[in-house]
């Protein structure tokens, strides 16, 4: 299982349900029914934050999927955070999806790059390039990379990364977070077999992505 010390809802949101939560009694305690659309914000922002464990699995070579989401892309591109030509897998995050994200391998962080930048539609090829967003670049334990990036898109105003150049990540361990809707890019090695296609729904930790 994920190793996060705070499952089922996300630390990220705590001031968020709290806030909303107290809004929604105190209007509940002035008018019950004008409180209605804020306990519908409360119920939003109870589900999005939502951070369940997951099982982890244990397959040799697997790269697990980092985020919730759909496949939006599958295809050869250059790395331009690894310096080198690539199989770009790209998962598409809505308001609706587990916004935590997690890493696909076993591995030590190369470097970490953060990058100013837009917040178009998240669902548009130029988001990986013009977005901001931020790059993770790991070496595996058998010398291989893999790298993934947090992209920022139309809603999504905030980058979450809590992870430096030198750390040791399991795969499925909790490295950052999205908040309100965005993808996650992830750079492959050429020599990696793709185990998913356009338009797949995956979850993070569970979905294996593909195989090294």
């Amino acid at each position: 299982m994920n190793q996060y010390p705070h499952p089922i809802i996300a630390r990220e949101g705590w001031p968020f349900l709290a806030i909303s939560l107290v809004l929604a009694v105190a209007v509940t305690a002035w008018c019950a029914s004008w409180s209605i659309p804020l306990w519908i914000i409360f119920v939003f922002v109870l589900q999005f934050f939502r951070d369940p464990a997951r099982v982890i699995p244990q397959e040799a070579g697997a790269v697990l999927s980092p985020a919730d989401g759909r496949v939006i892309k599958v295809e050869r591109t250059q790395d331009p955070y690894g310096q080198r030509e690539a199989i770009l897998v790209s998962v598409f995050m809505n308001v609706f999806n587990v916004h935590s994200n997690r890493s696909p391998v076993d591995g030590t962080v190369e470097k970490v790059q953060y990058f100013p930048g837009k917040f178009v539609n998240a669902d548009l090829d130029k988001a990986s390039s013009e977005n901001e967003r931020n790059a993770v670049v790991l070496r595996t334990n058998d010398g291989q990379t893999v790298t993934f990036v947090q992209v920022a898109g139309l809603i999504a105003r905030r980058i979450l990364c809590y992870i430096k150049a030198g750390d040791v990540l399991a795969r499925g361990q909790r490295y950052g977070f999205i908040r309100f809707g965005s993808r996650v890019d992830v750079y492959l090695p050429l020599t990696a077999t793709v185990k998913v296609a356009i338009g797949d729904k995956v979850r993070a930790t569970e979905t294996i992505l593909a195989k090294l």
